[in-house]
């Protein structure tokens, strides 16, 4: 079914390019992340505004579909740049590699969040990543060192402190980076708190990963697509669940929703940053380089988005919810920037 939607994607981007719903391909076409999008569009509308080229077109199709449309091929009717709100995985290179591109550029855009939310309506939640996995995992470990399909109903039978409302969460799709880091850090970082289950790491790494990552599949969590404003939506109209996305969607909805303390910490801004917020990831994006010399205003583009008016500390992205490199980071993307080296995996 995965596969299905992502190859009638695929087909969808090949077919409106070719049947001309752009008036040219004298213009930037990105795909990807559904986190990366909003700062993106962002700074493709001011591109558009000061610069002679024409305002990109961005698509969001989750760090998974656009991976997969970008690694296609060569070919014009593929995108430019692909947002990612995780780094790209080698098997993802090595179709780019198959496919002929061959010339990436990796940039780092900054940080962000991943929060779990809910109505301000109700009380907030204050959980660890234990809490998390317990919630979520679709088996877990018990003390003797077994596991078995999770039971619980409520957030009460997970935790005497957690309210006694059922599980009921909405978030993104295996396609999405936002669910990728998810699982690795909130998961993961819930799983090996049981003992037996983080020594299996190092004897059976394929088992561990199995456990640790896979969430479940009894309607408690709900695969809500790409759209982390519908997710929003959602959470404003029913007090009872809970909503995963990216920081920057919290952010800009602080009046209707609120972020869940994980660990004992905010999803603020500044705890992000210093790393005291434990669900925290880099976000990216990817370009052809090649295609530098053939769509107008490519470079241009990814020079406005890695300069520091826009993404930088005191950035217009700031204001979107995007969490700035730091000196050292921001150091080391500028000169990645004057030589354009190739991603090499």
């Amino acid at each position: 079914m995965k596969t299905t939607i992502l190859t009638l994607l695929l087909t969808y981007f090949v077919a409106s390019t070719s049947m001309g719903l752009a008036e040219d391909r004298n213009q930037i076409r990105v795909v990807g992340s559904s986190t990366v999008y909003p700062f993106a569009t962002t700074v493709a509308e001011n591109f558009g505004k000061q610069t002679k080229y024409k305002t990109p077109v961005i698509e969001s199709t989750g760090s998974g579909g656009g991976m997969k449309i970008f690694c296609s091929g060569m070919d014009l009717r593929y995108a430019d740049v692909t947002n990612a709100s995780r780094r790209m995985k080698k098997k993802e290179y090595n179709k780019c590699m198959n496919n002929g591109v061959r010339n990436i550029l990796e940039v780092k855009v900054g940080y962000d969040g991943i929060v779990l939310a809910n109505s301000k309506k109700a009380k907030k939640f204050s959980m660890s990543l234990k809490d998390v996995f317990l919630a979520l995992a679709k088996d877990i470990p018990t003390e003797d060192g077994k596991t078995i399909p999770n039971p619980y109903r409520t957030w009460k039978q997970v935790n005497p402190m957690l309210p006694a409302t059922k599980i009921e969460v909405l978030g993104p799709p295996p396609t999405s980076g936002t669910r990728d880091a998810f699982v690795e850090l909130a998961m993961e970082g819930g799983c090996k708190t049981f003992k037996w289950v983080k020594a299996m790491k190092k004897t059976d790494k394929k088992a561990y990963k199995s456990l640790c990552h896979t969430i479940r599949e009894d309607g408690v969590y709900i695969e809500a697509g790409e759209n982390d404003n519908m997710i929003v939506h959602k959470l404003v109209t029913n007090k009872n669940i809970l909503g995963i996305f990216g920081f920057s969607f919290l952010d800009t909805n602080r009046d209707k929703i609120q972020g869940s303390i994980i660990q004992g910490n905010k999803p603020t801004f500044d705890n992000i940053a210093t790393g005291k917020y434990p669900v925290s990831r880099p976000l990216y994006f990817y370009v052809k380089k090649n295609n530098m010399g053939i769509i107008g205003g490519l470079r241009e583009y990814v020079e406005m988005f890695t300069s520091d008016k826009a993404s930088g500390p005191e950035g217009y992205l700031t204001d979107k919810g995007l969490i700035p490199l730091g000196d050292v980071e921001r150091s080391k993307r500028s000169k990645a920037m004057k030589t354009l080296e190739n991603l090499v995996m």
